[in-house]
């Protein structure tokens, strides 16, 4: 659950990393409050909602599907037999 958080807060944020590591290389101070305007700010943060929400149509897209029946955990002779996917 905790990766399905993650992974949009990741894409979201990579904007704003980026922009940081930008400033970093111009040899300015990227925590200064004149680098980040509220319009360089509106741009990142629509720039990173796209970034989020194309990568998580992409993940959806080509992610893995299980296929087959999920069986779960049970006891079997006294054994507890681990949920699988037959």
């Amino acid at each position: 659950m905790l990766r399905a958080a993650l992974e949009p807060l990741a894409l979201f944020l990579s904007p704003f990393v980026v922009f940081a590591i930008y400033l970093v290389l111009r040899t300015r101070y990227p925590l200064a409050i004149e680098h980040w305007t509220r319009s360089r700010v509106a741009t990142l943060t629509l720039v990173g909602l796209a970034v989020a929400a194309g990568g998580m149509a992409l993940l959806a897209f080509v992610a893995p599907r299980g296929h087959g029946t999920y069986i779960p955990a049970h006891l079997e002779n006294g054994r507890l037999i681990p949920g699988h996917i037959e």
